[in-house]
């Protein structure tokens, strides 16, 4: 008798935020993503392993880990409107402010 499991892994994108990249210092949009991996037996997905937060610079590709908390956060924020212009996340600020 054989017994087949395994992990599967999901990628779903949570919101887009326009926020100042702390690699390259653009005012971009970056994507605010939830990668979920599950256990699999028999091909079917049953619960959650592991599961992880990230956002990515549209402009760079320049990723950045989050936690739960501020995923949340960011995710209220999107949704709240308040995602828009000026925010710096994942480094140091450029030096001089962006003026639109």
């Amino acid at each position: 008798m054989f017994i087949l499991f395994g992990t599967k892994g999901y990628l779903y994108q949570l919101a887009i935020l326009t926020l100042v990249c702390g690699r390259c210092g653009n005012p971009a949009a970056h994507t605010l993503r939830k990668r979920v991996t599950k256990f699999t037996l028999f091909f079917v997905p049953l619960f959650p392993i592991s599961t992880k937060y990230a956002t990515q610079c549209t402009f760079c590709g320049a990723e950045n880990k989050l936690s739960a908390q501020e995923a949340e956060h960011l995710q209220t924020q999107a949704a709240a409107g308040g995602g828009q212009g000026g925010q710096v996340y994942g480094g140091q600020a450029p030096q001089q402010p962006y003026q639109s």
